[in-house]
């Protein structure tokens, strides 16, 4: 017996077998197009002539000859396409030719029977190229009538609207020919009529508006209906072109409105224009949000709503502008960015959520920007002080620090909006894992908020600077405690270490408008960073710190004394003694290296204020050159004797100069006496130092440039006491055998000696017989002769006396 199904179940049945049958099918058409295309081009080839190698009805070339000189450059699908596409333009030139030239040849019935017989059977024509299965034919077709209705329309208006408005006719037309195309597509399953109808329908409404005159804000809101539409199309369509062209014309007409409504809304004159500009922003949140809503893609949602949620802000901040104060502004756009942050606890989908958080961190991130004139000038400006030290205090903090420059406006409100972000990023970095980070930059806008509140609210000028002194206080503090809390160095103390020295500088900077306040400043600095400089994990900073503010101060108690800079330098100079001994005291740790750099940076400041002044100049130099000294005493300090071994010569120098001392023994005997005490002590810990190393340069600091000196000498004092040196020098080396010692004094005393007997060897040679100079070079040369032959003797000697071993 046979089973037979249901008939809805055999319906179904026959129907997917149909289904089966109609895909072979077309598989087995396009199959049999490629073999009739092969069999053209082979038929087509040219034959290969008799005698050339082969027989006729022989095989074909081989794939190196003729096969691959035969293969086609194009598909056949690829020229049927160019063919189509191009017939099609062809035909759309000709009819917008024919319309917009012959068409006054014409009665009134010959030009409607003509378009209406081509636009009928461009329209007609893929139906049954359709159904044959010549899809790409009938696209071309349709393109052509598409463009022949656009025709029909234009003819249209010259032939019975002739007195209809351009603009409305257009809005009308348009409206009609994508409801045309869109019905035309969707009936015959074509691929571009929807496409070109959904960016048609794009300008209906728009034109309209134009057309009856409407203003800046109904053509605002026709633009973000028409942005609404192309994005209903776009969540709905399923065809890939048409997603792209809704996307594209929702993303520009959406665009432009947003565009028109913010700045209608922050020129409005009254709060009445800017609620209704604000209006239209809130529409445009509204379609964002319903757009990103039903996004496939969470990206784009994200994006939507963080679009959203600006327009929100945008719309919010026009009202404000026109209904509060100026400065006023911006803290509303920041209140209502919090409100979006509020988001994040409601149902709306986490997409949603994400993007209305971002915009929300773009209007901080904006309101920060806000800010940073005032923070730059506020950072910055004190400097300018230092230009015209103790002009007077002047009665503001803003007066010292926009000196001559205009501050920005609306300035009073920045401190509480920076104080607004820095709350917010304490409160949400409790719950990120980038809580060191985001504590930081918390910190950062926090210092920010009060370092410019003073100059935002025109505080006096002192009470602005005991409003840096607590600054400074709080974020050493805060140091300490983060250490504290911390159980060692991080990011959040070494912040705010870094905060307490810039504010240190400013307030510095700040204070030179007076003398008592610079003075106080200094002081007060100086203690409190010495203070500080207490804890090691500070002291590389704290400090190199109190060492400058102590340079500073030792600059400012001169100058107030009424000192001169060269003597102000012997004030400055108890820095270097000081930092000398703070690094001897805490040898080997992290700060040892920045407290000798400070120190050492104070001491050339101290040779650059004594440098007018040449004895008080020597002075500075040689209480240097006894820091140095005293740093090189320590075991992993001594290069630093070098410095010393400079400096303290240099002092002498420069104090023989002022006293117009031209002997040169005065300034080289300073120099040889502590170089050959060095030498002997060196020699006496490490006995295998040359007497060259330890003596030589000491010796010959003042030999050579005494013998120099005694040789262009005309008296016989200086040949004298330098030949008795040179003497004492020579025995000394002879007693205790060294070879520096031995060899220069030698040397010096035969200089000498032939100085002294040159002109009498002048004499004895002018008084010497011609014959006696070559006599005494043969003789010479005689002695080497036999002293060479001596030698080689000697070798042969040997040389036999080892072969005879053998």
């Amino acid at each position: 017996m046979t089973n037979l199904p249901p008939p809805a179940e055999e319906l179904r049945i026959l129907d997917a077998e149909l289904r089966q049958l109609d895909l072979r099918r077309a598989v087995l058409l396009r199959r049999r197009a490629w073999l009739v295309h092969t069999l053209r081009a082979a038929a087509a080839a040219p034959q290969p002539a008799q005698g050339t190698g082969a027989a006729p009805g022989g095989p074909p070339a081989g794939p190196a000859t003729g096969a691959a000189a035969r293969r086609p450059e194009t598909t056949a699908p690829g020229v049927q396409n160019v063919l189509l596409v191009l017939g099609g333009v062809l035909l759309t030139v000709a009819a917008i030719a024919f319309t917009l030239v012959s068409w006054g040849h014409l009665g009134i019935a010959g030009r409607s029977l003509v378009l209406g017989a081509l636009t009928v059977g461009a329209l007609g024509a893929p139906v049954t190229l359709l159904r044959r299965g010549l899809r790409a034919t009938a696209e071309a077709v349709s393109g052509l009538a598409t463009a022949l209705t656009v025709l029909d329309a234009y003819a249209l208006h010259e032939v019975a609207f002739t007195g209809a408005d351009g603009v409305g006719y257009t809005a009308a037309a348009s409206a009609v020919l994508a409801a045309l195309w869109a019905a035309y597509g969707v009936r015959l399953g074509l691929f571009h009529p929807l496409p070109l109808a959904v960016a048609t329908a794009h300008l209906p409404l728009l034109l309209w508006a134009i057309a009856v005159g409407a203003g800046p804000l109904p053509l605002t809101a026709v633009l973000l209906a028409t942005a609404a539409g192309g994005s209903a199309v776009a969540l709905r369509a399923v065809s890939a072109p048409v997603r792209v062209v809704a996307v594209a014309g929702a993303l520009g007409t959406g665009a432009v409105g947003v565009l028109s409504a913010g700045w209608l809304c922050w020129s409005a004159s009254d709060p009445g224009s800017a609620a209704r500009a604000a209006a239209l922003l809130v529409v445009a949140a509204a379609v964002a949000l319903v757009t990103g809503r039903f996004a496939p893609n969470r990206e784009v949602a994200v994006a939507a709503a963080a679009a959203a949620g600006l327009c929100l802000v945008a719309g919010s901040a026009g009202v404000l502008r026109v209904s509060v104060p100026g400065e006023w502004t911006v803290p509303g756009c920041q209140l209502f960015a919090i409100l979006l942050l509020a988001a994040g606890r409601t149902s709306l989908p986490l997409p949603l959520r994400q993007g209305l958080v971002r915009a929300a961190a773009a209007v901080q991130g904006f309101a920060v920007l806000w800010a940073v004139p005032l923070v730059a000038g506020s950072v910055l400006g004190p400097a300018v002080q230092a230009v015209t030290p103790w002009s007077g205090a002047p009665r503001t903090v803003r007066d010292a620090v926009f000196a001559g420059v205009p501050a920005p406006a609306h300035a009073s409100t920045v401190p509480l909006v920076l104080a607004v972000v820095a709350a917010a990023l304490v409160v949400a970095g409790r719950r990120t894992p980038r809580r060191p980070a985001v504590m930081v930059v918390a910190l950062v806008l926090g210092w920010a908020a009060v370092h410019v509140l003073p100059a935002a609210l025109q505080l006096p000028y002192t009470a602005g600077l005991v409003t840096q002194a607590a600054v400074v206080v709080a974020a050493l503090g805060l140091a300490v405690r983060s250490d504290r809390a911390d159980g060692g160095p991080s990011p959040l103390a070494l912040t705010a270490l870094l905060l307490a020295l810039l504010t240190s500088v400013d307030l510095a900077l700040l204070s030179l408008a007076s003398e008592s306040a610079t003075i106080g400043v200094l002081v007060t600095l100086t203690v409190l960073f010495g203070a500080a400089g207490r804890r090691p994990r500070h002291a590389p900073f704290t400090v190199p710190a109190a060492l400058a503010h102590a340079t500073a101060l030792a600059c400012a108690l001169g100058a107030s004394a009424g000192l001169r800079p060269p003597h102000t330098a012997l004030l400055v100079l108890v820095v270097p003694a000081v930092a000398a001994l703070i690094a001897s005291r805490s040898s080997g740790s992290r700060a040892t290296v920045p407290v000798e750099v400070a120190g050492a940076a104070a001491g050339l400041l101290a040779l650059a204020l004594a440098m007018p002044d040449p004895p008080m100049l020597a002075l500075v130099l040689s209480l240097n050159g006894v820091v140095a000294a005293a740093t090189a005493l320590r075991p992993e300090r001594r290069a630093v004797g070098w410095a010393a071994a400079v400096l303290l010569p240099a002092a002498a120098w420069v104090r023989l100069a002022a006293w117009e001392v031209g002997t040169p023994e005065a300034y080289a005997l300073p120099v040889t006496g502590p170089a050959l005490v060095v030498g002997y002590l060196r020699r006496r810990r490490d006995p295998a130092v040359s007497s060259w190393t330890a003596y030589g340069p000491g010796l010959a600091a003042t030999l050579v440039p005494s013998l120099l000196a005694a040789w262009d000498d005309q008296h016989w004092l200086r040949p004298l006491l330098l030949g008795v040196a040179a003497l004492a020098v020579t025995l000394v080396g002879a007693r205790l055998r060294l070879q520096a010692p031995l060899v220069l004094g030698a040397g010096v005393l035969a200089l000498v000696a032939l100085h002294e007997l040159a002109p009498y060897l002048t004499q004895v040679v002018g008084a010497l017989p011609r014959w006696v100079p070559p006599a005494l070079a043969g003789l010479v040369l005689l002695v080497l002769g036999a002293t060479y032959e001596h030698r080689l003797r000697d070798a042969r000697r040997l040389r036999e006396a080892l072969g005879r071993l053998r």
